[in-house]
């Protein structure tokens, strides 16, 4: 698999966000409750990018989104997300990419990414920090969960 060239610089955070695609699909029933279920075990996710290139390197990503990844291949790219800078399968959405000249010799490239899977901890790595968390630290947390539940003003609920 391709990467994004190396000597292309990172996108920037500005306007950086992850939008996921749910991962679950919802069955209304007669009863007025849901049947769930997951809908795939890889969750894509857009991600709205902006890079800030010099003009040799406007033409350099150029070059390789046609010639490259032939505009519609998956490719490798740094996406910094809570474990740090790591590269991650994505590809290009039918969005186009929109060059915009800044200056004299920069160029401002936004896109529209599609994630395969936004990286996150693989299991045996959650496993070790929930048994390494305390238990007095998840029940402070459960029980600032609850209040915040149980305090919180219900749609269409009346004070008496």
């Amino acid at each position: 698999m391709l990467s994004i060239p190396d000597n292309l610089p990172l996108p920037l955070r500005d306007g950086y966000g992850f939008s996921p695609v749910s991962p679950i699909e919802r069955t209304p029933l007669v009863t007025g409750r849901a049947m769930q279920r997951r809908r795939y075990r890889t969750v894509p996710t857009l991600v709205n990018v902006t890079w800030l290139f010099t003009k040799n390197q406007a033409k350099l990503f150029d070059g390789w989104r046609k010639w490259g990844i032939k505009w519609a291949d998956w490719f490798l790219c740094p996406i910094k997300t809570s474990l740090g800078l790591q590269p991650t399968r994505a590809r290009f959405t039918d969005k186009p990419v929109v060059p915009e000249p800044v200056g004299v010799n920069h160029w401002l490239y936004t896109a529209e990414l599609e994630l395969f899977e936004l990286p996150i901890v693989d299991e045996a790595e959650f496993t070790s920090l929930l048994a390494g968390m305390p238990i007095t630290v998840m029940t402070a947390q459960l029980r600032s969960l609850l209040e915040r539940w149980y305090t919180r003003s219900w749609p269409g609920a009346t004070a008496t």
